[in-house]
């Protein structure tokens, strides 16, 4: 399945009906959650004028004994489901399915979420993209500190959960001020180098070919008096979740400015063709006095609503 181009609302009324015949028919397995948030009227009446309708995958039947479907759209997790998935994705090769299970574990883990990122090594005219430096523990708080030191990360540290499992707490991180601190740190844990970006991270939503990119308030800089005063471990909620919108905030242009397109577009091909995905979203920063348009990526994970 491909798609180009970006959905808006706007034009709704002009858009023509698409004949019986050329109707996308999407199954979706969703949590209830997802479903709330994702399939809203106004959007699945757009869908329809598209051409696209979405129907519900009976979780208490066989998958083969639905459909037909085009595309099989899912956000659950179990073994028993995603061997279910695989079953069902050896059967109908036909049928796209957003996205195959052993794809997505790349995304539940921060230490292998960000390999592939790295692997690319993405340069050219447009600027560059790496990943921060990091450090992963798995366990002993109290080894924290030295690991730090042998690894040479520089405070403040941003700590996230290593194991993404769709909990709000998998998406908390803590800011360690100093290295007294990181020991009352809970592994399994991703140390990350805190880089000022200016307080605004650039949400980046990939739909095979089509990038949506979304502003989003983030963590403030960290100024060198800040650094010499702070102490102890600072816990903060999701950060780019929704609510924290910056596209319609008063920003400096220099900070508020998107990624060029071209940089994204590239960087968005070699992550579907390394990882086999083609749904997915990717936070990135830019340093913050940096003119030569590098960029970081802090995180990837699974689609939203915000994705459509």
């Amino acid at each position: 399945m491909r798609l180009n181009g970006e959905i808006s609302y706007e034009d709704e009324g002009e858009v023509e009906r698409e004949s019986e015949t050329q109707k996308l028919i999407v199954g979706y397995a969703l949590t209830s959650k997802k479903k709330k948030s994702f399939l809203q009227p106004k959007f699945e009446s757009f869908a329809r004028n598209k051409g696209i309708v979405f129907v519900a995958i009976d979780q208490n039947r066989p998958l083969s004994d639905q459909g037909p479907f085009d595309v099989v759209l899912h956000k659950l997790s179990g073994k028993d489901w995603c061997q279910i998935l695989e079953d069902y994705r050896q059967q109908h090769p036909e049928v796209t399915v957003l996205d195959p299970p052993d794809a997505i574990k790349h995304v539940h883990n921060r230490q292998s979420m960000l390999q592939d990122v790295a692997a690319v090594k993405l340069s050219n005219c447009y600027g560059k993209v790496d990943v921060p430096k990091q450090l992963v523990i798995k366990r002993d708080p109290s080894s924290i500190p030295g690991e730090v030191a042998k690894a040479g990360l520089k405070l403040p540290l941003v700590a996230k959960p290593l194991l993404v499992d769709g909990t709000a707490k998998s998406h908390e991180l803590s800011l360690a001020y100093d290295e007294f601190s990181l020991s009352k740190l809970e592994p399994p844990l991703v140390l990350q180098e805190f880089i000022n970006h200016g307080g605004v991270l650039f949400k980046v939503y990939v739909v095979g070919e089509a990038i949506k990119v979304v502003r989003r308030f983030s963590l403030p800089n960290v100024c060198r008096r800040e650094l010499s005063e702070a102490a102890g471990v600072f816990n903060f909620p999701r950060v780019s979740c929704a609510a924290a919108s910056a596209d319609d905030a008063d920003l400096d242009p220099c900070i508020a400015e998107l990624p060029p397109q071209p940089l994204l577009e590239k960087l968005a091909k070699e992550l579907r063709c390394r990882m086999g995905l083609q749904l997915f979203n990717i936070d990135m920063i830019r340093e913050h006095g940096n003119s030569n348009g590098m960029g970081k990526c802090q995180s990837m994970s699974r689609y939203s609503r915000t994705f459509f």
